[in-house]
């Protein structure tokens, strides 16, 4: 009985280091895709990018180009408290959407009274498809809200700190 228990507790223990030898391997593979294979997906997207060497460092870093959305104070904005109050509401709605559908980074009012409101930065291929997406927002639709978007260039992957 006791060298059937032994027997027993050998296996479990294989088992146990196949199954830790197997989880090591797969937290040391990275999960992120090789730079030349980020590089062949955005351009099969139609994203523009570009490579450049870091003096510095001498990494090759790679560049992608977004679409920066300045939301302007709009020709519109006699709405009472409660429609302005909804209207925010829908708009932030919709940013939530876009960060959520992988369009937009990044976004957030300014901290003035301005009439530059706030920033949108948008991860699309094209200003078409960002001025389309800015422009479904709905403190855009109804007016309070205006536009202004420029192309922007930043090293894909960076983060802000």
């Amino acid at each position: 009985m006791k060298t059937v228990w032994c027997l027993v507790l050998s296996l479990a223990c294989l088992s146990c280091q196949e199954d830790v030898k197997e989880e090591n391997q797969s937290v040391l593979k990275d999960p992120r895709p090789s730079q030349s294979q980020l590089k062949e997906e955005l351009t099969a997207r139609g994203f523009e990018i570009f490579d450049y060497v870091d003096e510095k460092t001498k990494d090759t870093v790679l560049m992608q180009q977004y679409f920066i959305a300045f939301l302007k104070r709009g020709p519109n904005r006699s709405q009472s408290k409660p429609e302005a109050d909804s209207l925010q509401t829908l708009h932030m709605a919709h940013l939530g959407k876009m960060y959520d559908m992988g369009y937009a980074d990044i976004s957030g009012p300014f901290g003035d009274d301005g009439d530059i409101r706030g920033i949108t930065v948008y991860n699309t291929p094209t200003l078409a498809v960002a001025d389309s997406l800015a422009n479904a927002d709905p403190m855009v639709k109804s007016g309070r809200l205006v536009i202004e978007i420029h192309p922007w260039w930043a090293a894909k992957g960076f983060s802000l700190r």
